[in-house]
């Protein structure tokens, strides 16, 4: 199937493409003969009825410091192309939420991926809120007192904020930490958005494994243990990237939650899970694809793309 693709993403220069998931995609695309194309959000145009981008036409190469070549500027209508993929990472502000309700009035006729209602509706710390059991406890509340009689009871705690991502401003508050009151006046001093207290999790130094579910389906995990002296595991703020296998708890998540990821449109999803419980589902730009096909696992690019051209089909 020879499809037009473009992807909505940051600018390609700065993609680190041994672990980048969406350059993973652009690659297998190619491979099955499709047109590329890639635009920022910013170059995202709504005018008289008409969806528009200045895209570029691109060819990628899994080469280091040699991965890609870009052709000359182009407006492109987006009710031309087969698959939009939405994939610039958060923050899930509201210049995120606009590009969204824009690329909503193309979908489904041009496929956007992930559906662009869903993901706006869905944003992945509150996402998971919707499935009773499978989170830890959880407080998401921009009330002082709230977020302290959360810690009286619990002890030892995440703070993080609701729309971040990455690991930044994550911060584990023990009992004995004297900077509690400081972060809060941090966290109110910058920014009008709740925030949100989960119960420490020792199963973390473990590891916090990444999860891709295609189309509602398990395709494969990695796990990410994170530093000695750090409660963060993401791979970036230097977590340890392992192979590893699902449990039989998080088997009957991913059963839990894959027929509604499925029914939503999420075609491409990757949920975090530390012990036995999920703290994220993440909807917007999932990424561990290219880590996981290193460690022997499956070739999810392609799993996207059969899953792509199903629904076209």
């Amino acid at each position: 199937m020879s499809l037009k693709v473009a992807v909505q993403m940051d600018p390609i220069e700065g993609v680190d493409i041994k672990g980048d998931s969406s350059f993973a995609l652009m690659l297998e695309a190619q491979a099955r003969g499709a047109e590329l194309y890639t635009y920022l959000p910013e170059h995202l145009t709504f005018h008289d009825g008409r969806v528009t981008a200045l895209a570029y036409p691109l060819k990628v190469r899994d080469e280091m410091g040699n991965h890609f070549t870009k052709g000359e500027a182009v407006t492109i209508d987006l009710k031309d192309l087969d698959v939009v993929l939405l994939r610039q990472d958060p923050p899930f502000d509201m210049a995120y939420i606009t590009t969204t309700h824009i690329l909503e009035m193309v979908h489904p006729d041009t496929l956007v991926v992930n559906d662009p209602f869903h993901v706006r509706n869905a944003p992945e710390k509150l996402f998971i809120t919707q499935f009773e059991g499978l989170m830890p406890p959880t407080l998401i509340t921009s009330h002082t007192d709230e977020i302290k009689a959360f810690r009286a009871k619990h002890k030892d705690i995440i703070l993080k904020p609701l729309y971040g991502n990455g690991g930044a401003g994550i911060f584990r508050v023990t009992p004995q930490d004297e900077n509690f009151n400081s972060l809060l006046e941090m966290f109110a001093a910058s920014t009008r958005e709740p925030l949100m207290a989960q119960a420490y999790l020792p199963a973390i130094r473990q590891g916090d494994k990444r999860i891709i579910l295609v189309d509602g389906k398990p395709a494969g995990a990695l796990n990410r243990v994170p530093q000695s002296g750090e409660a963060r595991s993401n791979l970036h703020v230097g977590g340890k990237a392992e192979a590893t296998k699902l449990t039989a708890r998080e088997e009957e998540i991913c059963e839990i939650i894959g027929p509604e990821l499925k029914r939503r449109g999420l075609i491409f999803t990757g949920i975090d899970v530390i012990g036995d419980y999920m703290t994220e589902i993440n909807v917007t730009s999932p990424t561990g694809i290219r880590e996981i096909k290193n460690f022997g696992g499956a070739d999810i690019a392609a799993l996207i793309w059969d899953a792509i051209e199903g629904r076209l089909a």
